[in-house]
């Protein structure tokens, strides 16, 4: 399991924001560029609930549709393997983000199994966040 820090911060997607909300861990970027490779373009979602929507998902772009209850909270150019980058969008629910308004997200990668219908379910391994409140 990765513990490391995020070494790829999100451009703010937030009106009036300079400082990033969310980042990716290097393990994070590794499974992305395979997960790329796959599906294309992807999008992370993050909703409130419990279970299985407490847990970042990750669906090819687009596939998951966003509205007003939804907050952008950061874009991301993933780096490829071939040296070009993907567009990478993290997206909030407004309910969520009202609760984690405060920290800075950080999506890490773990053993397991993925949420639901999110891609990276059959690799053995599963997207997480961990926060630290914002300075």
């Amino acid at each position: 399991m990765s513990t490391a820090a995020a070494v790829l911060e999100s451009t703010p997607a937030i009106a009036g924001e300079a400082a990033s909300r969310v980042g990716l861990t290097q393990a994070t970027i590794d499974l992305l560029q395979d997960l790329i490779a796959q599906y294309g373009e992807l999008m992370f979602h993050q909703s409130g609930g419990c279970c299985d929507g407490s847990a970042p998902m990750c669906f090819p772009a687009g596939e998951f549709l966003t509205s007003d209850a939804d907050v952008l909270l950061g874009t991301f150019e993933v780096p490829l393997a071939d040296g070009g980058t993907s567009p990478l969008e993290f997206w909030m629910s407004v309910e969520q983000f009202e609760y984690w308004k405060h920290t800075k997200l950080t999506i890490d990668v773990a053993p397991g199994r993925g949420a639901g219908f999110s891609v990276e379910s059959p690799t053995g391994k599963r997207f997480l966040i961990r926060s630290a409140l914002m300075e």
